[in-house]
Parts: structure tokens; C-alpha cells; sequence
């Protein structure tokens, strides 16, 4: 164990180890996904599970003070994925889901507020027979329960690659659902602190007004900065260039955001909204650079919200448990039925109503904040026993919300919707690329038959195959031109005599990625597929890979299309 405290002790000196906290987080929170990944559990429970054990709860390698420090970095992370649930917000989306989106937003977030409050309110006041400590904590309960975790929701949605109108009516509530829960609170405190004695008329004003200039300065400071980035965009076209400048810039207005205490997350929410809409087909090409190099960044944040979770601490005190119950089941109940009655209200399709309440169960961010400041203005048992039962409904959500967001959009049919040309080939083998009817020539056709095949047929490359169904070689158009040249001996002439070398043969299940750098690396036209016994299977011709990978991707954007009518 000395050699355990030794390395403990120095990675907590953050002074000289902030690089290898950082590369330890990485390396193990990417195995951890990985494992959860393979067992079908959303990884990004992985990750906050191997923060719990490096953390406060578990080895202590990673200390409260450290994650105090690493503040900048949540920051950053929670602006990439701000940024990135803009950039899903496209006008032609929000016109075609707006009126249900704003349905299911209000209604989702009121009722968790109305039904934790009255169920806190109630049985508080049961047990105490105290109205203020009963009335105080149902409204600042029940203004928290609205929040929903926007980076926990989006990395699964990310993750299995959804895509439909349940997965942008979702993408919509996580951007918008912490603004109203910013409101409730605001409200919330002020009654509370003029019931106390502590507040006036003008104070409540106050508490109102602020979260209003924090998000409409957020507004301002994410559409200015969406525009400069859009004419940078559509201007540049260096990959590398336009990766710095939109780091840069989602940095920058981060920064700018955090010195005017405006809302970080909106601002850059705003800007990836603006670029979105404004840049056309540039912004599709940054946002694709963005998602390649955020992952590493979400990897250690999510570590870092598993790490500064202590659940050594819950269950110490018995109030602690019954808050935690009445919080956690009014939460639930509130979001499943506000989500039920807004997406009646917004006359929602059949499976957006039986799913999408089953998707805004994780909490974080927002929550862990207004609970943090909860302690600061209520200091004593109020403010205490919200930020203890607060923290402990964020880890088990966090463990638990992924589960049911991977249930839901599996069940809609929105799972693996959102996919690219790359992701495509990531997936496929050889034989998913083979021509579907492979016209094929015997070593002993002669012209006449060789012509007859190529005048009822378009392909370019036609194979050539000996009795015992194995390749020997191909013929393309062009050899068939060559050979007219000798008219005279035509009738003379067979398949075997036309046909050019095959090249190396690969498996049906070779890697389609493995295919291409073949094909890239020989300069070939084409490739023959084989079986194990070396029997022809088909070809795979270099310019129809192209319009294959197309085809599949609007075969998939159509589905996710037909989910939307």
C-alpha cells in the first residue's frame, strides 16, 4: 500500500501532475467505456463509474480540490457539447417539431416542479409540522427537479448515433430546460427569502431580472460569435484551419461568458444554432471535426463527475433517504406524465408519447449548481439536506438515465439513424459491397458470346471464371475494344485469350476499410471477392463504392424521414 499512497500523494499535486491526471482519466475512463460498451450498457456509465473509483469514494486519487482546479476544463467540455446541440437545432427541424418541442418543454419541466414541491411540501410538513421548512424545501426541490442533464442525455444519444423527431425534441428540451429551471429557482428563492424575512418586493425583481440578463447577455455573446465563426467558415476551407477557429471561438465566448457571469452553456448553444443556420454545408464539414475531436474531452469529464461524487456520505442521516425517495419518485412521475401530456397537447406521434418520458431522468450541471447555491443563501438544515439529496439523485441518474435513453431511442427506432459514409464503412465487409448480379464469362466464350454479354449488360468489368467456379481473370470494355482491332481472328479468339489479370482476391468478410486501401494503394479498378475454397464471389468496383455509401446513408435519412410523419 506504500507504493499506492505514493502515487496517490503525488498525482494530488496538482502543481506538477495536472498532465498525468488528465492521460490517467483518459487511458482508464476509455477502457471503462469500452468494457460497459461491450456489455451493451451505455459507456458513458463506464466513465463515471472509474471516476467513482479513482475519486472520493473509492482510491482518492483524484481529490475535491483537484476537481475545484479542473473547473476550466468542465467548462470547456460543456461548451463543446452546448455547441454541439446547436448545431443539431436547424431551422427546417425546429419548424417542423417546434409546436410539439414547446409543448413537451413546459410541460415536462412544470410538472416536476408542481409535483415535487406539493409531495416535498406535504409530507415535510407531516413529519415536522414546520410550514416555512416544508413550504421552503418543496419550491427550491421542486424548481432543481426541472433540470435535465444535457452532456449525460447527448452522449448516449451520440453514441447510438439517433436520429428522428423524438431524438431532435429531445435535443431541443436538454438545450432549453435548464433556462426554465433557472427561472423557477430564481422565483423560488426570492418567495422563499421574503417569507423568511430576508427579501422585499425589489429583491424579488431582482432574482427575476438576473437570470433574464444572463441568458439574453448569453444570447447576444452566442450570436455574435456565430456569425464571426460562419464567415470564417465560408471563407476557409483548411480542415486543420477551420478546427482552430471554431476551438478558438467556442473558447473565447466561453471565456467572455464566465467574466460577464452570463450562461456558458447557452452562449455556445446560441452560436452552434447560428452557424448551423447560416454557414450551410461549411458548418456540416466543422461540425464533423468537432465530433472527431471532442471524444477524448468528454472521456475525462465525465470521469471527473464520477470522481467528485462522495457517495460515502449518503444514507448517514435517515431524512437524507426519505428526501432522497420523495425527490427522486416525484421527479420521475413529474417528467413521464409532463412529457406524456405535452406530446398529447403537441400532437406528437404514437412513439414519441410512449418513449421520449423515458428520456429525461438524468440530472447534473444545472442541478449540482442551483443546489451548491442553495447551500450558500439557505446555510443550515435547508440548504445542507437539498445539496446532499441533490448529489445523490445526480449519481444514481447518472448511472441509471443513460439505460433508459438507450431503452427509448432503441424502441422508437431512432438508434443508428444518424450515420455517416464513414461510419458505413466502419461496419461493413467486403461482401456487403459485392455487385448484386455478377454477369459471368467461361475461359472458352468465344467473341461473339463476350459481345452479347457486354451489348445487354452496363457493367465495366466482367470475370472471367474456369469450370471449377474460380476466378482466372476479368475483362473490361476496354479489352473488348482492343480485341476489334483484329477482326480477322475474332472467331478464333475466347474469354481466356481477352481478359487481364484479376489482382488479389480478398475474403466476403474482410474489413470494407481494409478494401479501400487496397483499392487506394494498388490504384486498381476493381477487386474480386473469394470464398474460403477460392470460389468467385463477385466483384467490387472502385466507382460504384461512392454511390453504394451514398445510397445506404439516404436509405437511412429516409427512415429517420418516415419516423417523422
Amino acid at each position: 500500500m506504500g507504493h499506492l499512497d505514493l502515487i496517490r500523494d503525488n498525482l494530488l499535486n496538482m502543481d506538477h501532475n495536472i498532465l498525468c491526471l488528465i492521460g490517467f482519466a483518459l487511458f482508464f475512463g476509455t477502457i471503462g467505456g469500452r468494457v460497459f460498451q461491450k456489455l451493451h450498457i451505455p459507456q458513458v456509465v463506464g466513465y463515471i463509474i472509474i471516476g467513482i473509483i479513482i475519486g472520493e469514494s473509492g482510491l482518492k486519487f483524484i481529490s475535491e480540490e483537484t476537481v475545484s482546479n479542473m473547473e476550466p476544463f468542465n467548462f470547456f467540455a460543456l461548451g463543446l457539447i452546448g455547441f454541439s446541440i446547436g448545431g443539431e437545432l436547424k431551422s427546417s427541424v425546429l419548424k417542423k417539431y417546434g409546436k410539439q418541442f414547446t409543448w413537451i418543454l413546459f410541460f415536462e419541466a412544470l410538472t416536476a416542479f408542481v409535483v415535487v414541491s406539493i409531495l416535498m411540501f406535504t409530507v415535510v410538513l407531516l413529519l415536522t409540522k414546520n410550514t416555512f421548512y416544508a413550504a421552503a424545501l418543496g419550491l427550491l426541490f421542486g424548481s432543481i427537479s426541472s433540470a435535465t442533464a444535457a452532456a449525460g442525455t447527448t452522449d448516449v444519444l451520440w453514441e447510438y448515433k439517433a436520429k428522428g423527431p423524438m431524438t431532435s425534441i429531445l435535443l431541443g428540451i436538454v438545450a432549453l430546460d435548464d433556462v426554465v429551471a433557472l427561472f423557477l429557482f430564481a422565483i423560488s428563492a426570492s418567495v422563499i427569502s421574503s417569507i423568511q424575512g430576508g427579501g422585499s418586493a425589489a429583491s424579488l425583481w431582482v432574482n427575476i431580472i438576473t437570470p433574464i440578463m444572463e441568458i439574453g447577455g448569453a444570447v447576444i455573446i452566442g450570436i455574435a460569435a456565430g456569425y464571426v465563426l460562419s464567415y470564417l467558415v465560408r471563407h476557409y476551407q483548411d480542415t486543420e484551419r477551420v478546427l482552430s477557429f471554431s476551438i478558438g471561438a467556442i473558447l473565447t465566448a466561453l471565456g467572455i461568458s464566465g467574466i460577464l457571469k452570463f450562461d456558458t452553456i447557452m452562449t455556445c448553444m446560441v452560436m452552434g444554432f447560428v452557424l448551423t443556420n447560416t454557414a450551410g454545408k461549411a458548418a456540416d464539414g466543422m461540425f464533423s471535426q468537432i465530433n472527431k475531436f471532442t471524444p477524448p474531452i468528454y472521456v475525462v469529464f465525465f470521469v471527473l463527475v464520477g470522481a467528485k461524487l462522495n457517495i460515502s456520505q449518503f444514507g448517514k442521516e435517515p431524512i437524507i433517504l426519505l428526501l432522497l425517495v420523495l425527490y427522486l419518485g416525484g421527479r420521475t412521475f413529474g417528467k413521464m406524465i409532463g412529457a406524456s401530456l405535452g406530446a398529447l397537447f403537441g400532437k406528437a406521434n404514437s412513439k414519441i408519447r410512449r418513449f421520449l418520458p423515458f428520456t429525461l431522468f438524468s440530472q447534473s450541471g444545472v442541478a449540482i449548481g442551483l443546489s451548491i447555491l442553495t447551500a450558500q443563501r439557505f446555510p443550515g438544515d435547508i440548504g445542507n439536506n437539498i445539496l446532499m439529496v441533490v448529489t445523490a439523485s445526480t449519481f444514481i441518474m447518472q448511472i441509471v438515465g443513460p439505460f433508459f435513453i438507450k431503452y427509448a431511442i432503441e424502441n422508437a427506432g431512432e438508434a443508428g439513424l444518424n450515420i455517416t459514409e464513414d461510419d458505413i464503412v466502419e461496419k461493413s465487409c467486403a461482401m456487403d459491397f459485392v455487385r448484386s448480379k455478377s454477369v459471368r464469362l467461361q475461359c472458352d466464350d468465344n467473341l461473339k458470346t463476350i459481345l452479347k454479354v457486354f451489348s445487354e449488360n452496363d457493367d465495366l468489368y466482367y470475370p472471367v471464371v474456369a469450370q471449377n467456379d474460380k476466378i482466372v481473370g476479368v475483362i473490361s470494355v476496354n479489352e473488348i475494344k482492343d480485341s476489334l482491332m483484329y477482326s480477322e481472328i475474332s472467331d478464333l479468339l475466347a474469354a481466356i485469350d481477352l481478359m487481364g489479370s484479376c489482382g488479389s482476391p480478398v475474403l466476403p468478410n474482410t474489413p470494407m476499410k481494409e478494401v479501400i486501401d487496397i483499392l487506394r494503394r494498388t490504384q486498381a479498378d476493381f477487386i474480386a471477392v473469394i470464398d474460403q475454397e477460392g470460389k468467385f464471389c463477385g466483384l467490387i468496383e472502385q466507382y460504384s463504392i461512392q454511390r453504394q455509401l451514398s445510397t445506404k446513408v439516404m436509405e437511412v435519412c429516409n427512415k429517420a424521414e418516415v419516423l417523422g410523419e
